[in-house]
């Protein structure tokens, strides 16, 4: 602790942000050593209560606010979080054990989502006029309106960046927040929620829960008035249908086991430093990240080798400097899950070319960068999201061999494709079942573009989040239909079989002058 800008008094600060029993604790651990640094308050079912009881008060008040009132708080909040860098960047690390330079990256999503919608959120959100059902006499206004109070549960793996992409377009388009960021990491979250109070947004507009994620969550989604999920599959279809039951509607990003493709053409220095990227940034434990490596078999060989060579030379271990490059997992069930289906995969025939090994020697829950070769489909590796620094290589005959194994999943997050002619590389993209597909990039580049949606295929979630729809989804819409004279229907002594006549000539008309 002695090394980061975070003291003992600092976390208890935070910690009293959180709304939770004060007698009922759990410990928040540096991940790196395992050490205690803060005890965590639990919210019980009242707690989250209380919590969208003073959301829903704030919420009322802050809805009324005109749209720039809104924005002058998160163009603060935006300098405070750039301001800030190094206490937020200390504090992921701690919590999640990840490499200083993924926890600065992570943190750096949040100025890149506030400025997006600072931009975007004026237009999206003033009232928006269209034609009337009847040209010339009436008139159609949209109008936005925030949903309420907004339950957002966020994972572990990137406590500061999930917890705040989705909250703060929520929170522009006027709603509240019930935040629950997972037991072992409110310690970025709260300090993301004690910057938006410095910059001026409401008391009690945001509160923070914690607790078990069974109890907890449920209760969140029991009362929230839009659910925003990030976690697993198993989980994400319990929200889902806990919040359907309650005709609430959720938006769910969940796993994923990710491709890549390296085609015959492709540049194989760059593509070999996009893999090690894509596989071992945050230790693996990204959704968007790489998990299966698909390469053109007349440069596998070439690929293979000096892809092994780099991921053998990554520097692994803990530390607050900028030196090292893949940290360590984020608790021991994350280490024993990724070891688990290294060990069967090797059991059953798989070959490791580098890793394959926990390291204690480095702390309680590293383990080695890890290659795998000859991985079958009778190996949980093969088609299971493994969430850690694992990656499986295959060669290739054909592209139409590359499309067909790349979409065998039941997922569709992300996927990449490598390619020096990049419109051969576009079009395999295009071909790919994935929310997200690079190219000549391996995961970030498609979700750093904040202008479009975020989402994924199949068993990888519901709803996006970035773009236009990542703020209106958290908004419903009324349409004021106005009418500046009475022609609706037959008039006073006009027959209904002329009013029907005219109404079909009408329409006839409209369709003719491309009206209606």
């Amino acid at each position: 602790m002695s090394t980061t800008t975070a003291s003992s008094h600092d976390l208890a600060d935070l910690m009293s942000l959180v709304t939770g029993d004060r007698t009922d604790t759990v410990p928040v651990v540096e991940v790196f050593t395992g050490e205690p640094v803060a005890q965590l308050p639990q919210s019980a079912p009242a707690d989250v209560d209380a919590a969208f009881a003073r959301a829903r008060a704030a919420q009322a008040e802050w809805a009324r606010w005109p749209v720039r009132r809104r924005l002058a708080v998160f163009e603060r909040f935006h300098r405070l979080v750039l301001e800030n860098h190094r206490t937020i960047t200390d504090l992921i690390q701690i919590e999640t054990g990840k490499a200083r330079r993924m926890a600065f990256e992570e943190l750096c999503d949040i100025p890149m989502v506030t400025g997006h919608y600072l931009r975007r959120a004026p237009k999206l959100l003033r009232p928006i006029r269209h034609a009337g059902a009847i040209p010339l006499v009436s008139t159609s206004t949209e109008i936005r309106k925030p949903r309420g109070v907004v339950g957002v549960l966020a994972p572990w793996n990137f406590p500061f960046a999930i917890g705040y992409c989705d909250a703060i377009p929520a929170l522009l388009a006027g709603n509240g927040i019930v935040l629950k960021p997972d037991n072992r990491t409110p310690l970025s979250p709260a300090f993301g929620l004690k910057l938006l109070l410095a910059a001026g947004l409401p008391e009690g507009l945001v509160q923070i829960v914690c607790g078990d994620g069974p109890v907890v969550g449920p209760a969140v989604v029991e009362r929230a008035d839009f659910v925003m999920f990030t976690g697993s599959e198993p989980t994400g279809r319990l929200v889902a249908r806990q919040a359907a039951e309650r005709l609430v509607e959720s938006c769910l990003e969940l796993g994923g086991k990710n491709p890549m493709i390296v085609l015959a053409d492709a540049d194989i220095d760059a593509a070999v430093r996009g893999a090690v990227s894509g596989v071992f940034d945050n230790t693996g434990q990204l959704c968007l990240h790489i998990e299966r490596i698909y390469v053109h078999e007349s440069v596998y060989p070439a690929f293979r080798d000096r892809f092994t060579e780099r991921v053998s030379a990554l520097r692994v271990g803990p530390g607050y400097g900028f030196d090292t490059e893949m940290g360590a997992l984020v608790s021991a069930d994350q280490l024993d899950r990724v070891a688990a289906q290294v060990d069967q995969a090797r059991d059953r025939g798989a070959r490791v070319l580098t890793g394959g090994r926990a390291r204690p020697d480095l702390g309680p829950t590293f383990y080695e960068p890890t290659v795998l070769e000859a991985v079958t489909s009778e190996m949980d590796v093969f088609g299971e999201e493994t969430f850690g620094p694992v990656v499986a290589l295959y060669p290739f005959s054909t592209v139409d061999e590359a499309v067909e194994r790349a979409n065998d999943t039941r997922f569709g997050l992300s996927a990449s494709v490598w390619g020096r002619n990049l419109s051969a590389a576009r079009a395999v993209g295009a071909r790919l079942a994935a929310g997200h597909v690079n190219v000549n990039d391996s995961a970030a580049l498609a979700y750093a573009g904040k202008s479009a949606p975020s989402g994924g295929f199949k068993a990888s979630g519901l709803g996006v989040r970035n773009g236009d729809a990542g703020l209106l989804k958290f908004t419903e819409s009324t349409n004021v239909a106005t009418l500046k004279r009475q022609v609706l229907g037959p008039q006073p002594g006009l027959p209904y079989e002329q009013y029907l006549t005219r109404t079909l000539d009408t329409l006839k008309l409209l369709r003719r002058f491309r009206i209606r």
